[in-house]
């Protein structure tokens, strides 16, 4: 990279240049100092280039990755790569010895050694070994991972559980058992990406887009060495395979799904009902059947609303906005193109060279671009602009495309659409789609597809969920409470889905269409009714805190949910109770994913060393042990770091649009002194890189006394609200002697063990 100084420098030197006293002593000095400033530009340009020779060269990305590369015609790969995005790192620390024929790179994470001019690598020329500071390993090509923890898989579609039931869903077999792809993390303490073989961007300034790889038979190998330490890992990969972008405040509401023949009144209907028993809502998705299909042929590809069912669907969208608040998302099998039927069909062929008259069908090539900018042009950008607010890629057709060889549908399909909304529109991008494979994690919510209804789905789904972090997949939406195989509610089973929702990354309910398969709150008896609703409200209490740690994700690379094994990688525990998760720093989910006996689901709760707040019933356990629990219906497994604050919302919040909601701080019994530092921004532009705010909150017991501090706000965002109003709740506590705010003695309310105060 060129600096500043060296760009105003060398402008002043060729400025002298210009103008020289034609001395030859004097005209040699500034030859040489021109000299130099090309030499400083070219080390800038390649920082971290530790060594070439050629034929190969190493990049020292971080302590704890490197980049290998081997061109046989040297001519090294320099563009972006579908899974690699950053090229420029951080500079690093590292040693470079080249003696005694060998190249050695030495960071404070392992040892590199190849043999210099030995040609592409084996375990023959290169090995790496880690650091006095890490787990001990020694690594050659060809040796493969012996205990990956495995990443994700592009969909459930038909999974009972973590077996297949259907005959229709693609590299599956009816019986066979669901196989994770792997995941960037191991116990071997090193893991290798091989992006010999992968496409390339062009670095196109109007729209990157696809281009192959040259076929010189080299190697370009990304390298990891972290040891145990995980969470390093994962930041690690950010750094050239970018970050998780951060989605937008709404997308943590309630979304309302299901497969169904909704009319415009229906949908109206439905959103009164959510006002009448006062249950949040924030994203309404509608499924496929809001437009025209070729049912003779079985397509499910559609471009043109159904005016049967919407008379005029850009007044619903502006009523269901201005008077709800709601984000619409529309589902899309883009597939079969665009046929002579659809309204925008003559547009399109135009665009395309194509005689209308024809009436030929244009077909779907993913990577022609002339194609896709008409699409959205024609099609799908008007359709924006009347309210919808980002896509629902249901792709399940052909996996690759018709003109790039080895192109993913699926993946370059969350590509196209979520940088489209970063070219055209204001707002932050989000889409929800399919798993593509790695690099995929730069475009957020998945749909994780058409599980069968029961327990043993839902069991598997709190594994399912949280170990898709190791590919930072963190933004999983799945089908709560199943989509298919039966055809009725069980309540029991619905009420436990919901709750593991309520602590997923994001609360989408959804099932197929059969009458039976019903999920309305309000449909179920009283007791089950009040149940889902309290589930619902206390989805949106959480949002402070969500929204924090999806700051987090952005920043480092831990989502939401993760594995036990991040915070405890050295206890055995932590990789036998899979099922169990961490919500963020400080919350752990044991779930409930089993059926009652006498009114109660016994769950086995693994505690990891020191204390933890059961929410359920307010006791403070000990931990470094395994605990049988037990849960009646309204109550779920959750437990709360010793003396955490957790900022949260209270019972007013309807939606997410706000920005001067009410913070309730929740202190938890226990530890001596924990802090949380709240962040917040606009909610919904793409500045959130830069424009944001951060409170830092301390909590410190002395013996009796409990003072918890609120910091001065830090940073601003557009909109930002001058003040805001915080609550103070105390858990677990006895009642106290006084309260003082600022010094000044205040009123407080006690009620059920936990007292609470407005600040």
């Amino acid at each position: 990279m060129i600096t500043a100084t060296t760009l105003f420098y060398s402008r002043i030197i060729n400025l002298l240049l210009l103008n020289v006293i034609m001395k030859r002593g004097l005209l040699l000095l500034l030859c040489v100092m021109q000299s130099f400033i090309f030499v400083l530009h070219a080390q800038n340009t390649q920082r971290n280039i530790a060594y070439t020779d050629g034929n190969v060269r190493f990049t020292v990305i971080s302590d704890g990755a490197i980049r290998l590369e081997y061109a046989p015609d040297g001519k090294f790969v320099d563009d972006r790569s579908h899974i690699v995005v950053n090229r420029n790192y951080p500079q690093v620390d590292y040693k470079l010895k080249t003696r005694g024929g060998w190249v050695e790179i030495t960071t404070s994470k392992m040892k590199m050694r190849y043999k210099k001019k030995s040609g592409q690598f084996t375990d023959k020329n290169l090995v790496i070994t880690a650091s006095k500071e890490i787990l001990p390993f020694t690594w050659k090509p060809g040796m493969q991972q012996k205990g990956n923890l495995k990443g994700t898989y592009r969909t459930l579609d038909g999974m009972d559980g973590d077996t297949q039931t259907q005959t229709w869903v693609a590299d599956t077999k009816k019986g066979d058992k669901l196989k994770l792809e792997d995941g960037l993390l191991a116990t071997d303490g090193w893991t290798l990406i091989d992006d010999s073989q992968g496409l390339l961007f062009d670095d196109n300034k109007d729209w990157d887009w696809v281009k192959e790889r040259p076929a010189n038979g080299g190697q370009d190998w990304y390298f990891m060495a972290y040891g145990h330490d995980y969470k390093a890992a994962l930041k690690d990969y950010t750094l050239f395979a970018g970050k998780v972008p951060l989605p937008p405040r709404y997308a943590f509401g309630y979304w309302w799904s299901r497969y169904w023949l909704y009319s415009d009144r229906e949908f109206r209907n439905l959103i009164d009902n959510f006002h009448t028993y006062q249950i949040p809502l924030d994203v309404l998705v509608v499924d496929m059947d809001w437009h025209y299909t070729d049912k003779g042929r079985g397509s499910w590809t559609g471009w043109t609303w159904n005016k049967e069912l919407f008379p005029d669907y850009r007044k619903l969208l502006k009523d269901l906005k201005a008077d709800n608040g709601l984000r619409v998302t529309l589902n899309l099998h883009p597939a079969e193109g665009v046929r002579s039927y659809e309204e925008q069909y003559e547009a399109v062929a135009r665009d395309n060279g194509v005689d209308p008259a024809t009436k030929q069908e244009i077909p779907w090539i993913s990577s022609k671009k002339s194609f896709i900018k008409s699409m959205f042009k024609n099609v799908l950008m008007p359709m924006n602009n009347a309210g919808i607010d980002f896509w629902w890629l249901d792709w399940q057709q052909e996996p690759f495309d018709k003109e790039v060889k080895n192109l993913s549908n699926t993946w370059w399909l969350n590509y196209i659409f979520f940088s489209q909304m970063e070219r055209e529109r204001q707002t932050r991008p989000l889409i929800y789609h399919r798993w593509g494979g790695l690099g995929n994690h730069r475009y957020q919510v998945g749909f994780s597809g058409d599980t069968f209804i029961s327990w043993a789905s839902l069991d598997y789904q709190t594994y399912f969920n949280s170990t898709a972090s190791n590919v930072l997949y963190g933004y999983w939406s799945h089908d709560i409470g199943g989509h298919q195989g039966v055809d009725h509610i069980d309540p029991e089973l619905y009420v436990r889905w919901m709750q593991f929702g309520a602590f997923s990354p994001i609360l989408r309910s959804h099932s197929t269409k059969i009458a039976g398969l019903t999920k309305e709150p309000w449909v179920f008896s009283n007791e089950v009714s009040d149940i889902l609703r309290g589930i619902i409200r206390q989805r949106y209490n959480m949002v402070p805190y969500i929204y924090t740690m999806a700051r987090e994700a952005y920043e480092t690379g831990l989502s939401l949910c993760r594995p036990m094994y991040y915070d405890y990688p050295e206890t055995q525990e932590a990789y036998d109770y899979r099922n169990q998760y961490m919500f963020g720093n400080d919350v752990m989910v044991a779930p409930a994913t089993s059926p009652m006996k006498d009114g109660y689901t016994e769950v086995k709760v693994w505690l990891p060393e020191g204390q933890w707040y059961e929410f359920a019933s307010g006791k403070t356990l000990q931990g470094g042990q395994v605990l049988t629990r037990y849960f009646a219906l309204d109550e779920y497994p959750i437990y709360i770091k010793a003396g955490a604050v957790l900022p949260m919302y209270n019972d007013k919040v309807m939606n997410l649009n706000g920005k001067d909601e009410t913070i309730v701080l929740n202190v938890i019994p226990g530890k001596t002194s924990s802090e949380f530092t709240l962040y917040e921004d606009n909610g919904d532009d793409k500045n959130y890189q830069k424009e944001f705010a951060t409170t830092a909150i301390h909590s410190e017991k002395t013996g009796s006394k409990l003072t918890l501090t609120i910091s001065p706000r830090k940073g601003s965002y557009k909109e930002m609200p001058a003040q805001r109003s915080y609550q103070v709740k105390v858990l677990a506590s006895a009642i106290p002697q006084s309260v003082t705010v600022n010094g000044q003695k205040v009123d407080f309310i006690y009620l059920n063990q936990e007292f609470a105060l407005l600040v």
